[in-house]
């Protein structure tokens, strides 16, 4: 089964939707990641790789700093395993263990980000010169490698959407790098890097609104938040690895439409072997599902495949990226990249009192689920992982090819 029906080839993100879900739900005999991604619901999960497979980190080659961006830059863009945690339940939000705070802050760029231009370059020819390793037995076919994380903080800060602003967003539960908030750059990823994610080298952050229970008000933390690096399309012609600064944003924290029973964009159920990815009832406002038997909800979002090849970030945060066809990238867009996917899991069956997001806590919908990507990986890590998983076209756990 191809990855490539994972994506729409158009603009906007593609919705999060039963259809996708169902393939890590239901297929008991299917796919490798399938199998690993329902495993967690039905016993815990255990990682596929122990601490002793991980190799060394190094971060010579990691940029710590990026050019600014030229005030004509800053309006246009430049020519050329899972493993269980106890969630909190404190609705005081606890701080990051290293906080990128100093006597003078500072601030993430906004607008149009250029890309370090003799940075990406070198990390390019590195990629180029690698030979892919050789494959052991045994190993599937789907292109990806992930990165398995667990909640970290909660703050209401977006050094993306509000850089340089501590509590001016909603509430983000964040997993991944532990030092980020509001003013965290790049840089900071690379120098403060204590992480909730395996492997190790991905210092990356990755966050979304809290989830909140409604009866409650207490906010609902993941116990499994995977992260995947993959390729949705059907070959791996011209595939080229992440460009560490890399930021961009899934989904709309402004949608607040009602999420009944067969909506996309909703949380389902993710169970092992038959069941409903509805629900078998539906919370009273009709927006979240109860789940049966072992099921516990999740919510999987897809972020753009194909970049500029210019730009670390976007006006919106957006524009800088792009979902490719099926076999290629549009020419604006020309650079294809492993497309990330979050696939989180939150350990709560359903209510009828239902949730809520911090991002609509009116409106009590799923519609407003969005995730933010901070990338930012040992160089080394990120090139080889790209070459054996993603361009060999083969599965890749936290650790390499998965066994």
């Amino acid at each position: 089964m191809s990855y490539a029906s994972f994506h729409e080839p158009d603009a906007s993100p593609p919705p999060s939707r039963p259809g996708l879900a169902g393939r890590f739900a239901r297929n008991k005999l299917g796919m490798a990641a399938s199998v690993a991604v329902v495993l967690v619901v039905a016993a815990g999960g255990v990682y596929l790789a122990t601490a002793a497979d991980e190799p060394e980190p190094s971060n010579a080659a990691n940029a710590l700093e990026y050019t600014s961006p030229s005030a004509a830059q800053a309006e246009s863009p430049g020519a050329a395993p899972w493993a269980s945690a106890t969630p909190s339940t404190s609705t005081t939000p606890s701080t990051p263990a290293t906080p990128s705070t100093a006597a003078t802050p500072k601030i993430p760029a906004t607008g149009w980000v250029p890309v370090d231009r003799a940075v990406w370059t070198a990390q390019a020819d590195a990629y180029k010169a690698l030979k892919i390793d050789p494959v052991p037995a045994g190993v599937g076919n789907l292109p990806e490698f992930r990165a398995d994380c667990q909640y970290s903080h909660r703050l209401p800060d977006d050094p993306i959407v509000a850089p340089g602003l501590p509590g001016a967003s909603h509430m983000h539960s964040f997993v991944g790098n532990k030092a980020v908030d509001a003013n965290t750059v790049a840089g900071d990823l690379t120098k403060f890097t204590a992480t909730s994610c395996k492997p190790v080298q991905d210092h990356s952050a990755y966050w979304v609104p809290t989830l909140y229970d409604n009866a409650t008000g207490r906010p609902v933390e993941t116990t499994g938040f995977r992260v995947y690096y993959r390729s949705l399309a059907k070959n791996s012609t011209g595939q080229m690895p992440m460009p560490n600064g890399l930021r961009m944003i899934s989904g709309d924290a402004k949608k607040k439409k009602p999420t009944p029973r067969g909506t996309s964009g909703q949380f389902y159920c993710a169970f092992y072997g038959p069941g409903d990815l509805d629900g078998v009832a539906r919370s009273t406002n009709g927006n979240w599902p109860i789940c049966g038997g072992n099921a516990t909800l999740h919510f999987m979002m897809q972020f753009p495949d194909c970049w500029d090849g210019k730009n670390l970030d976007s006006p919106n945060h957006k524009d800088h990226v792009a979902y490719g066809s099926g076999n290629g990238c549009p020419t604006s867009h020309p650079v294809r990249i492993p497309a990330i996917t979050f696939d989180i899991q939150y350990p709560a069956k359903g209510t009828p009192a239902g949730y809520y997001l911090a991002s609509d806590r009116e409106g009590k919908s799923a519609s407003s689920m969005h995730g933010d990507a901070f990338v930012m990986w040992d160089v080394n890590t990120m090139n080889k992982r790209t070459r054996n998983c993603v361009q060999g076209r083969r599965t890749c756990d936290n650790y390499g090819y998965q066994k």
